[in-house]
């Protein structure tokens, strides 16, 4: 078996490269060696500038508290190159997502895998866990023909919620970003999604019926209140971690009915859970995926080796970038 190297963060703004023996493959296992993995530029940089709450996260693929040394990630594609004696012999050389920190080799059962879909390219496939996220933000939103819709926040989780609600047939799709290469992401395909795009210093005075809060930034909050009509949807899809802001909760808040939902895709909705499960959402996370074609949003692609780099671009210079992701072929 091959040593795996694996990312680490160690403190804050500190990540390093370690390398990790990989255990025996049992019969009931399969080798992955990793294709590409992508940087969640909010969760992630959470815990990279150690700005993670001290408490378990609720991602499924950490159960731990979150402490420094940490590999953290879950958003990575690979390639099956070995399986265990009773694996069937389908999963060989099978193209599959984990939700697996960034690393170079992993050993996983078939079971906590998820294979691409055939028309959906790992490129694009790295986008699961966010689109997933959209799709959950979405549901939880549950827009209206002929609303009003404002989506706060242009990084990746922004644009593909964007892209979804651009399908659906509302009155007008608003979206606001201070990140000028975010704004243009979404003219570029404008003329199809019919979204208008503003910074937060120019958005106008309207109120919408839907406002969707996914800038990471809690003050935004303010903002989200302040646009939205009387008994109108704010979903808050952003992790704060343990950022703070004063909200104004007075004023025209008080007697607004505004309706505040947490959004966060670890479940979903008990409106929703009867008919709903996990299987039935990453079916229309897929289909999504091949529609959008995310991969057009990658604007810088890493070696594994150049940690560093990816995350200090990431911290210093957010608005380069939309998706980084880590090119294992480099």
């Amino acid at each position: 078996m091959p040593n795996a190297s694996t990312l680490f963060f160690t403190a804050p703004r500190k990540v390093e490269l370690r390398e990790t023996p990989l255990p025996p493959l049992q019969d009931d296992e399969v080798l992955v060696e990793t294709i590409f993995s992508a940087i969640s530029a909010g969760t992630e940089m959470l815990v990279y500038r150690g700005e993670f709450p001290k408490l378990k996260d609720v991602h499924d693929s950490v159960s731990s508290e979150l402490k420094y040394p940490l590999a953290y990630g879950y958003a990575c594609v690979g390639k099956v190159r070995e399986i265990g004696k009773m694996v069937n012999g389908e999963w060989q050389d099978r193209i599959v997502f984990s939700f697996q920190p960034h690393t170079t080799h992993f050993v996983s059962k078939p079971e906590n895998l998820i294979p691409l879909p055939t028309p959906v390219a790992p490129e694009n496939a790295c986008f699961l866990p966010n689109m997933e996220t959209a799709v959950n933000l979405v549901q939880d939103g549950a827009p209206i023909l002929g609303e009003r819709v404002l989506v706060l926040g242009q990084g990746v989780v922004g644009v593909l919620t964007a892209s979804l609600l651009s399908e659906f047939p509302l009155e007008n799709l608003t979206v606001v970003d201070g990140i000028e290469l975010r704004r243009n992401a979404m003219n570029v395909e404008s003329e199809r999604l019919k979204v208008e795009s503003f910074s937060p210093s120019n958005l106008q005075p309207s109120t919408f019926d839907l406002v969707f809060e996914l800038t990471g930034s809690p003050s935004a909050l303010n903002t989200a209140i302040d646009h939205t009509t009387f008994s109108g949807r704010i979903v808050i899809g952003s992790w704060y971690g343990q950022k703070r802001a004063e909200i104004d909760l007075g004023g025209s808040f008080h007697r607004s009915r505004i309706k505040l939902i947490s959004s966060q895709v670890s479940s979903i909705s008990p409106e929703l859970s009867g008919r709903w499960d996990k299987s039935r959402r990453f079916e229309v996370t897929w289909q999504a995926l091949e529609r959008i074609q995310p991969a057009k949003w990658i604007t810088h692609r890493f070696s594994l080796e150049e940690a560093d780099k990816a995350y200090q671009l990431l911290d210093e210079n957010p608005q380069e970038t939309i998706q980084v992701v880590f090119d294992y072929g480099k």
